[in-house]
């Protein structure tokens, strides 16, 4: 893919600024909502725990610095609050394990990918591309974007409720295609920053219409809440300009004796999270394997998958003692990168600084807090889809027409769109399984069973399931979608 700035250039800065901007904006969402998600959670005695958006925003920020720092500014992607871990936060939360419970669960997850970056070290990554054909990973990664679709669907046509509404529809779309419009028709300043015009388009569409709603007494109308500046500025004070974030370390201190952790609950968080960080690597190698097919460069020797796990892996363990959530490498960057076809290592670390300082400034969490969900949906739409289509071009170095490679790809792909989820035991507490290997997961463990299965004993294969970093690096017709913006 022909990028306007490689990873080592250095944009003038006030494009810098604007694309470091459009990657917070777009990983700004999804960051905030694992906090806010968190906070829903009740423990045993029925209590709630509170997560603040902006400790995960900071922990984002800090999180990705230190990935960026193992990786040698190498790899361009950013790190934000990862969903994969929500069931984990449940149930340690539901145990009554608190904020330290929290944290301990997440230090799991990261020391997982620090154990298999050791072991990266020890004996190189060539096992990767044989573990993880493009056969695999290409209809993997295809997932995390299908998967995500429904989020991005039901914000457009609800508006993150449970009432169906055209008029969020509307501004779902109308965000959409002008970020398209943007992207492809727009001048070369337009073209840099997508996001940020259809996001803005789509906000002020809502906020004519919550208006016109309000003065009308018309509900169905009113697409925009106004809460989080009544919240913020209601009662105006110092800390509606600046306040720090209200980090999880500190609210597991204030909390004391109140959730008490002793040897038993902590092999019990290990149990709950060690497993969901093993699948999480599954994720950050298709995450990896993606960004070197956009970036024309092989991530996973240099800077190498041992650094990038142990930046990740670090990186979430510094994020989640200060937001409470685990990071992972966020594929909304990743789509940023290729649409703007801007891989530049500067962005990225801006954007992290912005995160970490914009974290203590008020205001702009309260706007963040208000876009709605129709808009952002309407915004990922583009995303998860530019990450879908990403893992669908993987499979051109596939043969479908081989029946081995087509019972993998259709394995994978029927059971992760469908759902299937392998639930052991009961929680009492939750009412859910007490351990649960997810429909992604599944997808991939059948995968891989199903390519070993299909080889075994095929040992003139000529790379039978399409090696994705030796022959997709540098081909230059890799993501043509992408080229047609030019």
């Amino acid at each position: 893919m022909k990028l306007i700035y490689g990873i080592e250039a250095k944009p003038p800065i006030g494009k810098s600024l604007l694309f470091a901007f459009q990657q917070m904006i777009a990983i700004m969402a999804a960051t905030l909502l694992v906090p806010m998600l968190m906070s829903g959670m009740k423990t045993h005695d029925g209590a709630s725990l509170v997560f603040d958006p902006a400790a995960a925003l900071f922990g984002a920020g800090i999180g990705t610095i230190v990935y960026l720092l193992f990786t040698k500014r190498k790899s361009p992607v950013f790190l934000g609050s990862s969903f994969t871990f929500l069931g984990a936060y449940e149930a340690v939360i539901g145990q009554n394990y608190g904020y330290w419970g929290v944290i301990i669960g997440i230090c799991f997850a990261g020391l997982v990918y620090v154990a298999i970056a050791l072991i990266v070290k020890a004996v190189g990554s060539g096992w990767v591309n044989k573990l993880l054909p493009a056969v695999i990973i290409g209809p993997i990664v295809a997932l995390i974007g299908l998967s995500l679709s429904g989020t991005a669907t039901s914000w457009v046509s609800t508006n993150g409720g449970t009432t169906y509404n055209l008029l969020s529809i509307l501004c779902g779309l109308v965000t959409f295609l002008v970020i398209v419009l943007a992207s492809v028709k727009g001048g070369k300043t337009m073209k840099l920053i997508p996001f940020i015009i259809g996001i803005g388009a789509g906000y002020l569409l809502a906020l004519i219409f919550t208006v016109i709603g309000k003065i009308a007494n018309v509900e169905y109308m009113q697409l925009l809440n106004f809460q989080p500046f009544i919240d913020t500025f209601g009662d105006f004070r110092f800390t509606s300009i600046f306040d720090y974030p209200k980090f999880t370390f500190l609210k597991a201190i204030q909390s004391g004796g109140e959730y008490p952790i002793d040897g038993v609950a902590v092999a019990n968080i290990a149990l709950i999270f060690i497993p969901i960080g093993i699948v999480e690597l599954a994720q950050h190698i298709a995450d990896h394997k993606n960004l070197s097919s956009i970036v024309d460069r092989d991530l996973i020797t240099n800077p190498g998958l041992d650094k990038t796990l142990l930046g990740d892996g670090i990186g979430s363990i510094v994020g989640g003692f200060f937001g409470g959530a685990a990071n992972t490498t966020y594929g909304e960057s990743i789509g940023c990168v290729a649409i703007t076809k801007n891989a530049s290592i500067v962005t990225i670390l801006y954007a992290a600084i912005g995160c970490v300082l914009l974290s203590f400034f008020t205001p702009f969490v309260t706007v963040i807090n208000s876009i709605p969900k129709c808009v952002m949906g309407g915004a990922c739409i583009a995303l998860y889809g530019f990450i879908a289509v990403s893992g669908l071009q993987m499979l051109k170095q596939v043969d479908l027409n081989d029946s081995k490679n087509l019972f993998v790809v259709s394995a994978i792909l029927v059971i992760g769109i469908g759902g299937l989820t392998l639930d052991f035991g009961f929680n009492k507490l939750t009412g859910g399984p007490l351990f649960q290997i997810t429909a992604l997961a599944t997808a991939l463990i059948v995968g891989l069973l199903t390519n070993l299965l299909v080889h075994i004993g095929n040992h003139n294969d000529q790379n039978p399931s399409g090696d994705l970093l030796s022959e997709s690096i540098g081909d230059e017709e890799m993501l043509s979608e992408f080229e047609e913006q030019e």
